[in-house]
This record gives structure tokens, sequence and C-alpha cells, in this order.
């Protein structure tokens, strides 16, 4: 089924309906988020009134040199400047209590807000995890693996971050935008209404940048995806880019996507770059504005100096939020994109336990049983109709057949990764739609044509089949399927560590691993999908061997191409365009001389292309 690329969104589709949700998340920790914010808005409130309690130290400084000038002009004698630097000492006091107790207040504000995000975000990631391992197997034949890691790695570092720092920001510049107007106008109306006017301005250079800026975040967020995406397959595809001489190939289309991504990333940080530099040019125009305006009303005597000192500071302080509400506004958009692809998958449905309703067989015609058994995949034809099967109890049943035939499709509805469409499998005489899937899958252990080792030791990786194994059992396996053969010449042993694609033991070494693995799990029925594919004709007799003893009073299913290592099954079905066309024996469809003999012979004479 093909693979379906949705790289990230430019903006939310439902803004406030995911910021909601999003906060919901936050809901157990309500008190320390008030706390938080109390913090924050104090420690604000602190740092605003800092300017105007300053400018009083400055006027003291200023009458005082104005009073000794005239001193000197009328004649009287000084010894000193009539400066009251008491009263200067003791403002510098209260604003460096100010100004430390503002950091300290913020410095806690923030160590409780990383907590807090940091827990959100692993609520959020471990529900993640909890709804990749519920979501139906068809979920990841639809989107791709670039995508998912994507969403898992880089919304979800979008999101911690503008909870640790975004969220405070703006409750932080809102106070700071009020805090300061209020100061402001308890100083000179006349001056703020200066400072204010600048503020149209810079909303029209917000309003024709900002979503010029989103709109290349959202393309450089969708790239990225991409280009993860493509990272991840080309690395994991390296010997077939390889053996296919696509080096150039793909580096090609490395580069266009690398060109891409550079492209939207540079045309995105030059208009969020853009944007402080005409910010500041405005709040210096306005500096300016406010100084020469203040300057005359000081003269005039309408304001004192430290006033218009306080005034100046404050032009840069209600500017600042303006800006940073600004880049927040882009931010916050992009995180709740973040959140909208997180809620997308944890809103997928998951894997339906649907009972049959049918009753129990007492005396099942065998172990496993198909009954009119009808599947096709989701937006597919139907691919089986009344398709009948029974495996007896310690049997190896071989399928076999040419491409698209059904053989996987089989293992697919065993192991319930699909539901059937129509009929009954049962287990025991139980439909296995009424049986959990935990508890029909603890009756198997599967090998794939596709190997899969996860980085760790080699006796790990035998482990894995099942962790209560005893040493002995993990040995006895590990020789029986000829690992312990390849294991022994390794640098450390059993203790030799795997590498993330077992890239330092071969292909065929890694198939005997999985097998080991599953003889590990000592399961009920063992499915063998093409397990054999990647060996050489050695190693494959020698996992025949293994076969034939460790098989011994175990139901099995074979899935195989190469008709020599399933001669000695006790079944096997022929299939072909999802309908069993021959079962019996190898003798037995021999003799009969139809479609399983052409198959037969084609492998040596190569007339069919098979699996």
């Amino acid at each position: 089924m093909p693979k379906r690329n949705r790289g990230p969104i430019e903006q939310p589709q439902h803004f406030w309906k995911t910021t909601w949700r999003l906060l919901k998340y936050m809901k157990n920790q309500i008190a320390a988020i008030l706390i938080t914010m109390a913090l924050a808005i104090t420690a604000q409130v602190l740092q605003i009134r800092t300017p105007k309690i300053l400018g009083q130290a400055t006027t003291t400084i200023f009458e005082g040199v104005m009073k000794g000038t005239a001193m000197q002009k009328a004649g009287i004698a000084m010894h000193h400047w009539p400066i009251d630097f008491h009263k200067i000492g003791h403002i510098l006091m209260i604003v460096m209590a100010m100004y430390v107790g503002s950091a300290v207040l913020t410095f806690i504000q923030r160590v409780i807000m990383n907590y807090m995000s940091q827990h959100t975000v692993y609520s959020m990631r471990k529900q993640l995890k909890h709804k990749m391992m519920t979501v139906p197997v068809n979920y990841y034949d639809t989107h791709s693996n670039g995508d998912i890691i994507s969403t898992a790695i880089n919304d979800m570092d979008n999101i911690s971050s503008t909870l640790q720092q975004s969220l405070m920001q703006l409750v932080t510049s809102v106070v700071q935008l009020v805090g300061t107007l209020w100061l402001m106008l308890t100083i000179s109306w006349k001056l703020t209404l200066i400072i204010v006017c600048s503020v149209p301005l810079s909303m029209i250079c917000i309003g024709i940048i900002a979503p010029q800026s989103q709109k290349n975040f959202g393309a450089q967020q969708k790239h990225l995806g991409i280009l993860n995406g493509a990272i991840e397959e080309n690395y994991a595809g390296q010997n077939v880019i390889k053996s296919f001489n696509r080096e150039q190939k793909t580096i090609d289309d490395f580069e266009k996507e690398n060109e891409a991504l550079y492209q939207a990333s540079w045309r995105a940080q030059m208009a969020s770059g853009i944007m402080m530099p005409i910010m500041s040019f405005i709040s210096n125009l306005t500096y300016v504005c406010v100084a020469i305006v203040g300057g005359i009303q000081v003269t005039s005597g309408q304001i004192s100096l430290g006033n218009v000192q306080a005034m100046l500071q404050y032009t840069t302080n209600f500017s600042q939020p303006i800006s940073q509400l600004a880049n927040l506004a882009n931010t916050i958009q992009l995180t709740i994109a973040s959140a909208e692809r997180v809620f997308g998958i944890l809103d997928e449905p998951d894997m339906q336990e649907t009972r049959s309703g049918l009753p129990v067989e007492k005396n099942p015609a065998g172990l496993i049983e198909f009954e009119h058994v009808k599947f096709g995949y989701d937006n597919a034809p139907i691919l089986m109709e009344d398709y009948n099967l029974t495996v007896k109890q310690g049997h190896m049943t071989a399928i076999v057949g040419p491409t698209g035939a059904g053989k996987t499709t089989i293992i697919n509805l065993l192991e319930r990764f699909y539901d059937i469409k129509g009929g009954s499998i049962r287990l025991n005489g139980v439909d296995t739609r009424d049986m959990t899937r935990e508890e029909l899958r603890s009756h198997f252990a599967m090998v794939l044509q596709d190997t899969w080792l996860f980085s760790g030791t080699t006796w790990d990786n035998l482990k894995y089949g099942r962790e209560d194994a005893t040493d002995e059992e993990i040995l006895a396996a590990a020789k029986a399927a000829h690992v312990d053969d390849f294991v022994e010449q390794l640098p450390n042993g059993y203790q030799t560590v795997l590498d993330e694609s077992a890239s330092n033991i071969s292909q065929g070494q890694r198939q005997l691993l999985t097998i080991a693995r599953a003889f590990v799990a000592d399961p009920e029925i063992l499915i063998l999908d093409e397990a054999t594919s990647s060996v050489d004709t050695r190693t494959e007799l020698q996992i025949q061997h293994a076969m034939n003893k460790l098989l011994e009073g175990r139901t099995s299913f074979v899935v195989a191409h190469r008709l020599s290592t399933i001669q000695d099954a006790d079944n096997i079905i022929v299939m072909n365009h999802g309908s069993i066309v021959e079962t019996g024996t190898h003798n037995q469809l021999l003799a009969k001389n139809g479609f399983y003999a052409d198959l037969y012979n084609s492998q040596f004479e190569g007339n069919i292309q098979m699996d």
C-alpha cells in the first residue's frame, strides 16, 4: 500500500480547539501555573517600576547641581555640592533590591515552568508511544517513517520549547506592555502619546512581515520532514542504492531537497530577522522624538529630568514586548500546528477488538481452521473469497505460490495484523476475534524475510524471544539454529554489541539469529515467512536440519519460494490469486502434474517469476 508523506502543515486548522486540548495536559498543575504566573507578574512589576524610581536619583542629582550652580552665581561659599547623596544611596539600594528580587523570582518561575513543560511533553510522548503500539498495521503502510519520526521528535521539541519559554514570555510581555503604559501615563501623557503613536507603524510592519515569516517557517518544517524521511530511507537502503549504482541519483535528490530546505530556511530566517531591525529603527526614532520633546519640557519646567530619563527607558521597554508578542504569535502558530500533528496521531483509531459472536467448536477438525474467509485490504479489491484451510496439531504446513498469490496475507490474518471481512479463523475451536491480540500472538513466533535486530548484545537479541528463558535454553536454541558456530568467532562472543542495522554481521547470520530467537520463544505455532531466502545453500541445509529437530511436535507455517525447503511438509498449500488451487504432499502434487509441478520445474527452468 502506498505511503503518504503528510509534511508539517503551515497553519493549524483548529487553533483554539487544539490550544485548549494542549493546555488540558497541564490541568493537574494549575496551582504551579498560578504560582508561576504570580512570580512572573511580580518580577515584571518590580522591573517596570525601577526606571521611575531610578529617575528620582537623577532628579536629585540634577536639582543639587542646579542649586549649587545658583549658589555659585550668588557668591555663596560651598564646601561641597548640595547633593543629597544619602537619598541617592537609599534610592540605589531600593533599585538594587528590586532588580535582585526580579531576577530571583524570574529564576524560580523558569525552574517551575521548565519542570511543568518537560512533565507535560513527557506525558504526550508516553501517550504517543502507546498509540504507536495500538494503531492498526495499515497505519504504518500509509505513513512514511520519516514523517512519524519528525512528529515524535521535531514537533514534540516545538511544543516543549513553547511551553517552557514562550508561554511565560507571553504573560510577561503583556504585563510589561500594560505596566509600562500605565507608568508612562503617570509621568507625562504628552510623551506617552508620542510613544503610543509608534505602535500603529510597528503593527503595520508586523502585519506585512509576520505572515511571510509564518509561511516560510511552515515550508521549512515541511521540507525538514521530507528530508528526514529521505535520509532514513537512504541510510537503511545503502546496499540497494549501491547495487543499482544509484549513488549519484540519490545525492542529486538529496541536494534538490536540501536546496529546497535551504531556500525555505533562508527566507524564513530573513523574514524573521528583518523584523527586529525595523522594530529597532522605529524604537530609536521614537526615542529621539521623546528626548527632544522631553528636553524642551525640562527647560520649561513642565517635567523633571529624572522623569524624562524614565520615559526614555520606557520607550525601549514599551517597544520590546510588542516585538516579542509579534514573534510569539508566529511561534505559537507553529507550535499549535505541531500539536495538531501529534493529536492527529493520538486520534487515530485503535485496533478494533470486535467479537465474532460464534460459538466455540467442541471438537475442532484441526488446531487452526479457516472457514469461508473473505478478505481484502482497505481501498483494494477483495483478495480472498470463500477461503478454507485446516491445519492439524504438530503438522508443518507450507504455503507456496507466485508473487501476489496471498501467501503473506495468510500470515497477516493468522496474527490478526488485519481482520477478516467475512467467515472465521479459529484456534483450538475459538474464533481469533474472541481472543485479545496479545493472547492470540502468545501462541506464535515469527521469522520474517526482512531481519530485524535491535542495538544490543547478541545475547540480548536472543533473549528478546522470551525474557524468562534460561541460559541453557538460549544456548540450546543457538546451537540448534547453528548460531553458536559464528557467534563464538565474534570479538566478544554472545556479548558482542550489534549496531542499529546489525551491519557487523552478515545478512545470513542475522537471519540465523532471528530464527534462533523464535526458537527461544518456544511457541506453539511457528511461522517462517521466506526465512531461508537470505542464506546460502549450506546454511539453508543447516536450517533444515535444525527445523527437523526443533519442529517436532510443533505446528508450523512455512512460506517459501525455494520449494526444496518444504519437500518434507505434511501439507503444501498452493495458492494463486488469493485462492487455494492445490493441496497435498510434495510427491502427491508432483504426481498431479499441475500448478505446483509447474512451479517446481520453473525453479530449474526459470519460466515463472517467484517471490
